[in-house]
């Protein structure tokens, strides 16, 4: 009996010590290691800040990027109808009013004719639209000598730089309140010469106000109200509450600001000349960086020692989030003040020093329960353990009496025997379902490969035209197409890329192709083909697919060309030079029932290539997600033509190997397809 209540005062003793022991060593640990995870801690959040507002700034930038392109394609697609109008100037006015009434984002739009163009119009002639508001368009005729846009340092630029591109901002001239920036292309005659001046003006005060309710978005009510207030009251108590929230401003290339919670520095001020003023060299820094269009931000880690972890810009300790904004010269800054993500990481660094403190005294309390009941005969259930890690689930277990964590622990393993064995017998099955599925797939990839023409040439009895075509799927089944056959000595064919990827791409692509054949045979007509396909694919869409598309009857007696575009990438045409074929863009096919899609054709020459492809192609990304791009494709192109091997299937295998060189290692993200057809009739009288 005594030696029984002495082992019971050992294992007592034992816990206990074992249990001070734990407990001392996890004190030692913790406490040399909570400062050093405190400082980590606050490093960690002041990251996620960082990321978390250049998530926000790259947020605003495609919400801009949106806005602009919205501008520049507003007033891009009149372009063919304008010069087609410059012979009936007249009805110039309601092209003008038309590009305003169409897109809500453009302010006004003006044609700016250089001078005596029209002689019985005067020395001055430009017809133009404005918005007064959201119901009113109002037309005139500006220009004169009091209005010399002639000598505008815009108007000159223009005709020199004969391209598109964003003009410097400026004051409205009919109203001279309203800021403005304006995309200005210049319009050609038929023969070549450049007649007028074509601006769509964007309101800086509407993009501003874009921009304040994106912040508003972002950083939430009380920020946006800050920045209403102080847009509305330019107050001291405003500017003291702007000291402590994020906000955003856009500088254009030489350091004008455009967009500012301050309006009286759009256009009057320059954002160098602030940095200037102040001490500190890190503004200017910035400066010269956004007006270079490089993108960056300044703060955090990864600056070099010669600069501040924030930036003192006006006065104020900041971080900085900076970037251009594509397709202008303008950059986009993001001013975060220090105190916001200073103060967030010191209260998630006390509250984990408070967790660390909490958790000590947690273990030390359940580690002195735990341990003082360990005494269980855990070694039987090691060596069971063993067993059944060896494979043999049907180990016969312990039987343990005690109804604790030992206890608990036996069950466990009896579980974890169970789920096992389940688990074993489940996979055989998921292998088998999966090797079914792998074998289906690659049926389906066979069958959809074989609705495709795959034999070329195709027409080896013909000598007027040569045909290459190539699908590569990204995934076992794709949802680009293509298709061609010659009937009544017409070469009918088309080019699709379905939206998505996988089975439902494939399903959609199958159904747009076998359309295709079936429209096709009763009818020549791309526009017609086009919008019995629109309209079939667009019946009961419910799950929102569409497809790109692009048709054409190409007549291999005359030449002539009859098309019809759906929302896909114009083809490149290569023959005497390497051009794209002009095209109306329309929408795709399955968007919109009941759609008018434009009929288009053209003159094809002898020893003319039409090269036809989908995004797989001028959309494939590298690793570092830079796009193989279309200037690639002209310029392959171009050589290929310069040396003489514009053949369909030479083209077609150079951009494969192109695309592929590219790409490198980055996996195939989109589907491959390209079809060239080479003209080759001759004595033809064009």
């Amino acid at each position: 009996m005594n030696n029984k209540k002495e082992k019971k005062k050992k294992m007592r003793s034992f816990a206990n010590r074992l249990t001070w022991w734990i407990v001392l060593m996890m004190l030692l640990a913790m406490g040399l290691a909570a400062w050093l995870i405190y400082e980590a801690a606050t490093e960690l959040v002041k990251e996620e800040e960082y990321s978390v507002h250049k998530a926000y700034q790259d947020t605003n930038i495609q919400e801009i990027r949106r806005i602009i392109s919205d501008v520049y394609l507003g007033a891009s697609n009149h372009v063919p109808e304008i010069e087609e109008s410059l012979g009936n100037p007249d009805r110039l006015h309601t092209l003008m009013e038309r590009v305003v009434e169409q897109n809500t984002r453009i302010h006004s739009c003006g044609l700016s004719f250089v001078a005596d163009y029209y002689p019985q119009k005067g020395h001055w002639f430009c017809p133009y639209a404005v918005r007064r508001d959201s119901a009113h368009i109002e037309t005139m005729t500006i220009g004169d000598a009091t209005h010399d846009y002639l000598k505008a340092e815009w108007f000159i630029e223009a005709l020199e730089k004969n391209e598109p591109y964003w003009s410097k901002p400026f004051f409205d001239s009919t109203d001279s309140i309203t800021p403005l920036v304006s995309y200005l292309i210049p319009i050609h005659d038929k023969k070549g010469r450049i007649a007028a001046v074509l601006g769509a003006d964007l309101s800086l005060e509407w993009l501003s106000e874009k921009m304040e309710k994106a912040d508003w978005e972002i950083y939430g009510k009380e920020w946006g109200g800050v920045q209403q207030e102080e847009a509305k009251t330019r107050k001291v108590n405003s500017e003291k509450k702007l000291e402590r929230k994020p906000y955003s401003f856009i500088i254009t290339g030489d350091g004008t600001y455009l967009v500012h919670p301050d309006k009286e520095r759009v256009i009057h001020k320059n954002f160098l000349s602030y940095a200037n003023e102040s001490p500190d060299t890190a503004d200017n820094h910035v400066a010269y960086m956004m007006m270079a269009g490089e993108k960056g931000s300044f703060g955090m880690e990864e600056y070099d020692s010669d600069y501040a972890t924030t930036m003192d810009l006006e006065g104020k300790e900041v971080y900085v989030f900076f970037a251009p904004i594509k397709y202008t010269d303008w950059s986009l800054a993001t001013v975060v003040p220090s105190f916001n993500i200073d103060i967030i990481a010191l209260a998630v660094g006390i509250v984990l020093m408070f967790l660390i403190a909490l958790g000590l005294l947690v273990s030390f309390l359940v580690s002195r329960f735990v341990i003082r009941r360990a005494t269980k005969p855990l070694k039987q259930l090691a060596l069971t353990a063993e067993e059944v890690a060896k494979g043999n689930f049907n180990t016969q277990l312990p039987v343990i009496k005690h109804h604790d964590e030992v206890g608990l622990l036996r069950d466990s393993f009896d579980d974890m025997q169970q789920s096992l064995t389940k688990y074993v017998d489940e996979l055989k099955h998921t292998t088998a379902s999966k090797a079914a599925m792998e074998n289906e797939l690659q049926v389906a990839h066979d069958i959809q490969m074989g609705m495709l023409p795959k034999i070329f040439p195709p027409y080896p009895e013909r000598d007027d035209i040569d045909i290459f075509g190539s699908l590569t799927p990204a995934k076992e089944v794709g949802g680009d197409l293509f298709d061609f056959y010659i009937r009544d000595n017409k070469m009918c064919f088309c080019i699709g890329d379905v939206s998505g990827k996988g089975v439902p791409a494939s399903l959609l692509m199958a159904v747009t192709r076998s359309l295709f054949r079936n429209i096709s045979a009763h009818t020549s007509a791309p526009d017609q083909i086009v919008s019995t396909l629109n309209e079939a694919l667009a019946e009961g869409n419910e799950t929102n697919m569409f497809a790109t598309a692009f048709v054409g009857v190409l007549d291999l007696e005359t030449g002539v060309l009859h098309y019809c575009n759906a929302g896909h990438d114009a083809p490149i045409l290569i023959g005497r030079g390497v051009g794209l074929l002009p095209c109306d863009s329309n929408v795709p096919l399955g968007v919109v029932s009941g759609w008018e899609f434009t009929a288009q054709k053209a003159d094809i020459d002898s020893k003319t290539t039409i090269f036809l492809y989908t995004d797989g192609l001028s959309e494939a990304e590298d690793a570092s997600h830079v796009q193989f791009g279309t200037d690639r494709i002209t310029a392959l192109a171009e050589r290929l033509l310069n040396e003489d091997r514009d053949m369909p299937e030479v083209i077609v295998n150079e951009m494969i190997v192109a695309v592929h060189a590219f790409v490198g290692k980055a996996e195939q993200s989109d589907d491959l397809t390209m079809l060239a057809i080479k003209y080759l009739k001759t004595g033809l009288s064009r």
